[in-house]
């Protein structure tokens, strides 16, 4: 992959392979609805904010899973303030505010909400879809900033170590910059929101990647030094809404795994590893030690025919990276090769740890019918109408039907070599199907990730066993716990160990 150093030359080739299969996503502009009336008073410290001049920006997905809750926290928001009798502020869903792709992302947005918001509005208030808002306590907590200031606020994460994620900034001190956690809610007071439009107007985003974007805003905001901290706010909180601390708190979040209904079954989830015969011997004894026994139908894909495991050789030689001929391989025969019609495909490395039990509750929000394509969320050149992707070491879940819309295309890879993500990535922007977030799948290893982020998540997958004992991960974060157990036996460890 060409997010590691050292093979920035596949920069250049997903930028032609980019050009070659699609144009670029055409930049229509969406409905911004109008601000609050009457302008936006001077800032008095000590004050309640008022609502009306907040936007609400729920950070959605136009997955109808991902939309429905998003439709719903913006309901609850505006029955709040309805039953304050208070002005209604503006709440809007994000994937509905721009055609553009790479609204996500946030920053692309911001000259749109200070041309719209700049003038009749004092904040931009940031949320995920699962984020529970107090909007009693909220008010009276931006009411603590004087909002005509620049301000950045959120609850802070940090760096324990330097990260591949994060690109290894602050090596030298990773704990001493800050950066939101999304989950708890973020804030940008309108003149710095000004300030960044004014920015990108003369220094337009580079089109590069979109890895961890609470890490990338926060750095974009902080401009080498020049422009303001996050402000640490304690009331934006993560704390589940039953938990002792919640009185205290203006948000809290939702710590659980989405349910909805039965699980998936078994045997409604294709697994496909992807493996090579050098590494037959030590990831492949890691699979069959840890997640295999969840799953009911798996096959692994290597270059070689293996009967102890056993592998299928595809056809395809092994590659140094990218494993694009070996993933549209694969993505064929889950196709046309199987007599069973099964719902669901995933993925994976063969370094990749992953919860099946797990992803059988998640899959049960999902409908198999929509092409759905779901996993940790990358984005490449997304400043200047790039595209989206899954990130492939997470793991990458297909629906049926998104196998079938891809493949009665003709975006196939550019190389054999290419990378995989990227190229599918590229393919499902051009038509037009969405790339489905989940922030449960990961790309790195546990300790490449704050204590406090992974704290209220559920995580469904890890990759890379590089400086770690991936026995150990599995059983501590990944393994089904006493109630879910496979034999009625735990094996746990502390994550402060690891």
């Amino acid at each position: 992959m060409c997010r590691e150093p050292g093979c920035s030359s596949w920069l250049l080739f997903a930028a032609c392979a980019h050009l070659f299969f699609l144009l670029p996503p055409h930049r229509s502009r969406g409905e911004w609805p109008g601000p609050g009336h009457g302008e936006a008073k001077g800032g008095d410290p000590g004050r309640s904010a008022q609502l009306k001049e907040i936007v609400f920006i729920i950070q959605s997905q136009s997955n109808s899973f991902h939309s429905k809750r998003a439709e719903d926290l913006k309901r609850d928001i505006l029955k709040q303030a309805a039953d304050l009798e208070k002005e209604l502020p503006t709440v809007l869903l994000l994937h509905q505010i721009d055609g553009h792709e790479g609204a996500w992302t946030i920053l692309p947005l911001m000259r749109d909400f200070s041309v719209t918001y700049g003038r009749n509005s004092s904040w931009i208030f940031f949320c995920e879809e699962d984020t529970r808002i107090q909007v009693v306590k909220l008010l009276e907590t931006l009411g603590r900033f004087d909002k005509s200031k620049e301000w950045f606020l959120g609850k802070a994460l940090y760096d324990e170590e330097s990260t591949i994620i994060h690109h290894y900034a602050f090596a030298e001190n990773p704990t001493a910059f800050k950066f939101p956690d999304f989950a708890a809610g973020w804030a940008l007071s309108i003149p710095l929101v000004n300030k960044l439009a004014k920015k990108l107007k003369s220094e337009p985003l580079k089109s590069d990647f979109t890895i961890d974007l609470k890490h990338e805003i926060a750095l974009y905001i902080w401009q080498k030094g020049e422009g303001p901290h996050l402000t640490p706010v304690p009331e934006l909180c993560t704390d589940d809404v039953n938990s002792h601390k919640a009185d205290q708190c203006a948000t809290t979040f939702s710590n659980f795994l989405p349910l909805c209904g039965e699980p998936v079954k078994k045997e409604d989830i294709f697994v496909a590893v992807k493996t090579c015969q050098k590494f037959h011997g030590d990831r492949i004894p890691v699979v069959k030690q840890t997640w295999e026994r969840e799953a009911a139908l798996i096959e692994y894909y290597s270059d070689y025919t293996d009967i102890s495991i056993p592998t299928i050789d595809l056809g395809i030689p092994n590659t140094d990276r990218g494993h694009c001929g070996k993933t549209f391989a694969i993505l064929e025969r889950f196709l046309y090769h199987r007599s069973l019609r099964t719902p669901w495909l995933v993925v994976v490395d063969d370094d990749t740890l992953i919860s099946i039990f797990r992803l059988r509750k998640l899959l049960s929000c999902y409908d198999p019918n929509e092409p759905v394509f779901l996993g940790e969320r990358y984005g490449y050149g997304l400043g200047t109408g790039g595209y989206s992707y899954i990130t492939g070491g997470g793991g990458m879940v297909f629906s049926r039907i998104a196998v079938e819309k891809l493949l009665a295309s003709k975006c196939r890879c550019y190389s054999t070599d290419a990378p995989d993500d990227m190229v599918l990535g590229m393919c499902y922007s051009g038509l037009g199907v969405p790339i489905t977030h989940s922030p449960l799948f990961h790309q790195a290893r546990p300790m490449d990730y704050p204590k406090d982020y992974l704290a209220h998540q559920i995580p469904v997958s890890f990759h890379k066993h590089w400086n770690s004992d991936p026995v150990k991960v599995y059983f501590t974060w990944l393994a089904p716990n006493t109630e879910e157990s496979l034999n009625g036996k735990k094996v746990g460890y502390n994550r402060e160990d690891l």
